[in-house]
């Protein structure tokens, strides 16, 4: 049977007069690992916040558990990182897990939060303030996991990793997959989403705007490619005129031709009688749909 961890029912929120979420509505499966999208000031992270308690809305419901977030019980079932890990500067690393452990009635142990974190034993004696910013990010991952949740809120967390760090981390996210957590994330790195999700709920101007697998948002609304390699020099020029081509370009020794109609591109580059080998057609970018539905091309950029 299906359990609903999330559930939100017509929930609004205002600041002053700026509406910042409108009337919106999902449920989030247990076991699922949701992407919660959109541009500055979409309503994603006020949307987060009533899920965790810590704002109220104007108007709807917002259930964990099927009970108010801001219960107990229902704090003992969640973690949650955020953008910024304020913690007393002045503690070792391991005081601090020792201190949020001593929060919660069945805590990870030290050494499971270790082993799912990156954290080592010598980090574990390093002041606080003395942390690079990786460390850091792996601390405020370590806070989150130390009560062993059934729900994890990750809000941006691998803003200022480099590239081995950040993939180094979602294997983490992996495995706490792989248990049975429920996991939702934000991030500004699209391929992140596009990669890690089971689901995407994008948000625009405090509303919901797509809701899907990745590959069903991607399928739906972007347009595709038909990619192929040849040592035709013309072969650009000559895609270009074909009818549903968008545009057609050459990357790395490969012709790309953009269209709405796959099938048709195909049967003209045969009809065309171009020599091309490799040929393949190719989905979408997340980042397309994100500028697509929301006009917001920095945004999508941003990943």
């Amino acid at each position: 049977m299906v359990t609903k961890v999330v559930t939100l029912e017509n929930v609004s929120k205002k600041f002053g007069k700026v509406q910042a979420v409108n009337n919106v509505s999902f449920s989030i499966e247990k076991g699922s690992t949701v992407a919660i999208l959109g541009p500055n000031g979409a309503g994603k992270t006020t949307t987060i916040s009533m899920m965790l308690g810590l704002l109220d809305p104007n108007e709807g419901k917002v259930e964990l558990f099927g009970q108010s977030p801001k219960q107990v019980v229902v704090r003992n079932k969640i973690g949650a990182m955020m953008q910024e890990v304020s913690v007393m500067d002045l503690l070792k690393v391991g005081e601090v897990l020792t201190m949020f452990r001593s929060y919660y009635s069945s805590p990870l142990s030290m050494e499971e939060l270790i082993a799912l974190t990156g954290l080592d034993k010598d980090d574990l004696k390093k002041k606080a303030e003395n942390l690079s910013g990786g460390q850091r990010r792996r601390l405020g991952f370590a806070i989150a996991l130390a009560g062993n949740p059934d729900l994890v809120f990750l809000d941006e967390p691998t803003v200022g990793l480099d590239t081995t760090a950040r993939g180094e981390f979602w294997k983490k996210v992996e495995s706490l997959k792989e248990k049975g957590k429920t996991i939702i994330f934000s991030t500004h790195y699209l391929q992140e989403a596009d990669d890690f999700s089971d689901r995407i709920i994008l948000f625009n101007n405090g509303e919901i705007i797509a809701d899907g697998n990745p590959e069903d948002i991607k399928r739906n609304l972007t347009t595709r490619s038909v990619s192929f390699e040849t040592e035709e020099p013309d072969a650009v020029m000559r895609m270009e005129r074909v009818n549903t081509v968008v545009k057609c370009y050459e990357k790395a020794g490969t012709v790309y031709a953009v269209t709405e109609d796959t099938d048709f591109v195909l049967s003209e580059l045969f009809r065309l009688n171009i020599s091309a080998k490799n040929i393949r057609i190719n989905q979408g970018r997340l980042d397309d749909v994100f500028e697509q539905l929301t006009g917001d091309k920095e945004e999508a950029e941003a990943g």
